[in-house]
């Protein structure tokens, strides 16, 4: 058992792999005269492995809470993680980096790892103890060679380009404003100056790395930060709300009711805050829950206008719980992911015509390009015949075969002299010609009508672009419960569920058809 940080870093330093560079500060920290037995070290390494964090867990436990403050140090419970996490692993585009800017023991960081294997990971914290143990940690799960450890205060990070979206994603410290020195309250005040925005010197330590964030994002990064809730409210907020209405992309907010107890050392409302960088919807998504089990997905809430944010002085007038469902309904979002469908970044391009008639075969995938193909297909579309076919090329083109490499490279010629290549979306995918669709849905649906959505039975594995939403169960399901689930939304669906705009038209975003109701699974189907 650890009883102290001396314990800690010698079980830290033991769980490092061999040859790993420590910094000064680090090295500082590890006692020669303490040895964990190699039978503590196997256990640790059986948690890690499992999900757990012993460190992180004892480092709570020895340092106490008004310590701990000081620096921030609140460390996040694994159920809201799990749910950024997930969140952003069913993002539309794929990180390259996933950037922590107060990375602690490396919750964030390790689930971040398992679930982006290809991306690059930089984990940033002011605290000596805390990058041990994320060093460790990271050793133990064998992320480390991809791992970038910052000893630094995040406000004073400076990012290399990369060729793809970055990932902001953790828990950044909460410090109120008696702490921070006046010249980092001077920094805010220029930073956010610089941006066209106003900030208050009472701001916490929080809204300065929101501020941080939108000073070395980039469009197309992304990113969600849990922190506590009141800059919905207070003054100090305004400058995180105006960021999030221009040019940070708010796109929701999960707020968590403090009973939930989404920070372990204090009784606070906590805030989820998700964003897009340079691609902010119509409408924020705003949420409320009371029980961390009913965070994931964090794909529902309620729609709100921007204008009506930026109108009012406060935000909590906005969040209200969406109208539960009866007895005997669930929300669809918690049986299916709705995901809208891939942006091509020019249809033209991208939709095969007479160009692409070399193409092979396998790289001309059916697809949904109209809503009225769903429309006029019924309750299932079984011919991928009667579709038009979306060019969906592999990101690496050195596997195909000598005749294929010729072909394609033949279409991508003529696609340049179409600017194919110099689109915003195909500047920022890993690889400009490659699209990137989803694996088909196995119910799709229309997302702007005159009518209420059709949700049809999709037999026929065609995949979708963003004129129509996927969606796909969390678990497995039936046929015949995926039958009788898509009848029943056809059959319910209102057009008051969605957002109605001038000459009749209705939008039903993928928040939208997550919180239509449906049987509860017992009751669906049984097959």
């Amino acid at each position: 058992m650890i009883t102290d940080e001396r314990q800690l870093a010698a079980a830290a330093a033991a769980l490092l792999s061999p040859g790993t560079r420590l910094t000064r500060a680090e090295r500082s920290l590890v006692p020669r005269s303490v040895t964990i037995p190699e039978k503590a070290l196997a256990a640790l390494r059986k948690k890690i492995r499992a999900g757990e964090d012993p460190l992180g867990d004892a480092f709570s436990q020895i340092r106490a809470p008004e310590i701990r403050r000081e620096q921030g140090a609140t460390y996040t419970p694994k159920a809201i993680v799990d749910a950024m996490i997930g969140w952003a692993a069913d993002h539309t585009a794929t990180p390259v980096r996933v950037v922590d800017p107060g990375a602690g023991s490396g919750r964030f960081m390790l689930a971040a790892g398992k679930a982006f294997p290809e991306a690059a990971l930089v984990a940033v914290d002011v605290d000596p103890l805390a990058t041990l143990m994320l060093r460790a940690n990271a050793a133990v799960l064998k992320l480390d060679r991809r791992l970038t450890v910052e000893l630094a205060d995040f406000r004073a990070l400076e990012l290399p380009e990369v060729d793809g979206p970055t990932l902001f994603i953790g828990n950044p410290p909460y410090v109120r404003h008696h702490d921070i020195a006046p010249a980092w309250k001077a920094w805010l005040g220029q930073a956010a100056s610089e941006l066209g925005f106003t900030a208050s010197g009472l701001a916490g330590l929080h809204i300065h790395f929101f501020v941080r964030t939108r000073q070395i994002a980039r469009p197309g990064d992304f990113g969600a930060y849990i922190t506590a809730a009141e800059w919905m409210d207070v003054n100090y907020g305004s400058v995180l709300r105006r960021m999030l209405a221009d040019g940070l992309g708010g796109t929701a907010v999960h707020v968590i009711d403090p009973k939930a107890r989404p920070f372990a050392d204090a009784f606070t409302t906590g805030a989820i805050t998700c964003f897009h960088v340079g691609n902010r919807p119509e409408q924020l998504t705003i949420r409320t829950v009371d029980s961390l089990d009913q965070l994931a997905p964090l794909t529902t809430g309620q729609g709100v206008e921007w204008s009506s944010l930026e109108s009012a002085p406060r935000w909590s007038i906005h969040v209200r719980q969406s109208r539960r469902p009866q007895q005997g309904e669930i929300e669809l979002g918690e049986l299916f992911r709705v995901h809208r469908g891939q942006v091509t970044g020019g249809n033209a391009v991208w939709i095969a015509g007479p160009e692409a008639a070399k193409l092979p075969n396998r790289f001309l995938l059916p697809c949904i390009t109209k809503a009225r193909e769903l429309i006029a297909a019924g309750e299932a579309l079984s011919d991928p015949a009667q579709l038009r076919r979306v060019i969906d090329l592999p990101v690496d083109l050195d596997t195909l075969t000598l005749a294929e490499r010729r072909a394609v490279d033949a279409f991508l010629k003529w696609a340049r002299t179409m600017d194919a290549d110099k689109s915003f979306i195909a500047s920022h995918r890993k690889a400009w010609w490659s699209v990137g669709l989803r694996r088909p849905a196995p119910i799709l649906c229309t997302y702007m009508a005159r009518r209420a959505p059709a949700f049809v039975r999709n037999h026929a594995g065609a995949r979708h672009i963003n004129v129509a939403h996927g969606l796909y169960p969390i678990e497995p399901l039936s046929e015949a419960a995926l039958d009788a689930i898509a009848r029943h939304l056809s059959a319910t669906a209102c057009m008051s569920a969605g957002r109605t705009y001038a000459g009749g038209l209705v939008k039903f975003e993928p928040g939208e058809v997550s919180r239509l109701h449906i049987p509860e699974p017992s009751a669906i189907a049984t097959a």
